[in-house]
């Protein structure tokens, strides 16, 4: 990076930042208010130079707890698929567009329900999700369900009509972009044999992307 990040009046990242030094920035912002609600930031894992790097759109309830991404149910499939697919998940840095969990108590409050993160907080957290994509330097980029598409590739992304298809990096040096569906959507799936299909799509687009990243 040539100049540092302000992602908040209170959180600035040095030029020279490293992953552990971004990390530990991250866990102070407070650039929307998903923050008074989360147990913690949830920044991205794995290696510094991964060619791969898979952005979701916000940790779960498990993720909230850890302090890590993909650690959920979610996270099982996206490990299957991996694994199908021929690809280590220690050599692909994982995370997600908004940092926080955004969520509602279920009736009765017993359990925390997922909410789509608005528009508004997707912008907020950009910068950091920026800085990611700046300081591991992938060569493919998989977006993992429409809100990542959208606040990754386009606003007006389709994942239904291009999903599975490697898109031409925007610049010389930038990497190139891969949609697919967000595991968790596999969870939603009621039939064992659809899921499985579900599955193994899923895996397809990870093995795709990861030929592209590692050729």
């Amino acid at each position: 990076m040539a100049q540092a990040v302000e992602v908040h009046p209170a959180v600035l990242v040095p030029a020279n930042a490293k992953l552990s030094t971004a990390r530990i920035a991250a866990a102070g912002c407070r650039a929307c208010e998903l923050w008074r609600n989360a147990t913690q930031t949830v920044f991205g894992e794995g290696p510094a130079d991964a060619p791969l790097l898979l952005a979701g759109e916000q940790p779960g309830d498990r993720e909230d707890l850890e302090g890590r991404p993909f650690v959920g149910p979610a996270g099982r499939v996206l490990d299957e698929a991996l694994d199908e697919a021929g690809v280590d998940r220690e050599r692909v840095f994982v995370t997600n567009v908004v940092k926080h969990f955004r969520w509602r108590p279920s009736p009765g409050g017993k359990r925390r329900l997922h909410e789509r993160p608005t528009a508004g907080q997707v912008r907020a957290c950009r910068p950091w999700l920026a800085l990611e994509l700046d300081l591991v330097g992938p060569r493919v980029v998989v977006a993992l369900g429409a809100t990542a598409a959208q606040a990754l590739i386009d606003p007006d992304f389709r994942i239904t009509e291009s999903r599975g298809v490697l898109l031409a990096p925007r610049a010389s040096r930038g990497p190139s972009f891969l949609a697919t569906p967000h595991p968790s959507s596999i969870l939603r799936i009621s039939g064992r044999d659809e899921r499985k299909a579900a599955r193994r799509l899923l895996a397809g687009d990870l093995a795709t992307a990861w030929a592209a990243a590692t050729r």
